[in-house]
């Protein structure tokens, strides 16, 4: 059957394989989206640490976490609990997320938005763009170094940030290496699906200043931020307890306090 991480990135392969449309006509029309929101710079100004609310209704580990949600009534609790970006699930088959999700929460709120999706491809980023992301995200378990590459380049020539997400320390060198800014450390294994909740304090040790650093996965509350925060990230992505929070523009307040 294959980890989790083979099974959706094989998957994801064979649709971008089918995916007949003309590369060079959706590069033009990305490069003509209007101006993005600015993600890394929301992460980078902000005084202590940052939030990345996440829109999430499910996992392949997990189930459905919140499969009813409101895009729109999320994101704009998230906003009023002080999140200084979202990040949106777009995945239907694994995660039960959809582009609509995307658009919704946007639409809703004022703050930079990220495209949470297994980006593989040239087209996958012209796709973000295109659906309103201000971010985009790529993996660099799922991808070799030269497509890495060619996809931080073209995120830079669409107009796109992009979020570079790692697992250790060798993920991290050669994000670094590739010219990566805006870098997420990832605690939870993509093949297994656990979580190590000291993985994002042994890896941030290998990100140079200057680089915009997000610890991801497996933060479960202030406590955990606070320590994140100590360890020097700027800012931390939540999805599970968020989603699955009775007061999630409360949870999210709870967690900028962590960090400051």
């Amino acid at each position: 059957m294959g980890t989790y991480l083979d099974r959706i990135v094989a998957a994801h392969r064979e649709a971008a394989g089918a995916d007949g449309r003309d590369l060079d006509e959706l590069l033009a029309e990305a490069s003509a989206a209007p101006p993005t929101r600015g993600f890394a710079s929301a992460l980078a100004t902000e005084a202590g640490l940052s939030v990345v609310a996440e829109v999430k209704r499910a996992s392949p580990s997990r189930g459905p976490l919140a499969p009813d949600l409101d895009p729109a009534a999320l994101a704009g609790a998230y906003e009023r609990g002080g999140a200084a970006c979202l990040s949106v699930l777009t995945d239907v088959e694994f995660f039960a997320g959809s582009p609509a999700d995307l658009a919704a929460a946007r639409a809703a709120c004022g703050v930079p938005v990220l495209r949470k999706d297994f980006t593989l491809g040239p087209a996958d980023v012209c796709d973000a763009r295109l659906m309103g992301a201000d971010a985009v995200l790529l993996i660099a378990a799922a991808l070799s170094p030269g497509e890495l590459s060619e996809l931080l380049s073209l995120a830079g020539r669409v107009g796109i940030d992009a979020l570079v997400e790692v697992h250790d320390e060798e993920e991290a060198a050669r994000a670094i290496d590739l010219g990566a800014t805006l870098v997420g450390v990832n605690q939870r294994d993509l093949v297994s699906f656990e979580v190590d909740t000291g993985r994002a304090e042994r890896v941030a040790g290998s990100l140079p200043g200057g680089v915009v650093k997000v610890a991801e996965s497996g933060i479960r509350g202030p406590e955990d931020a606070a320590r994140l925060a100590a360890a020097g990230f700027d800012a931390v992505l939540v999805g599970e307890s968020l989603v699955t929070s009775a007061d999630p523009a409360g949870a999210v307040f709870a967690l900028r306090g962590a960090g400051r």
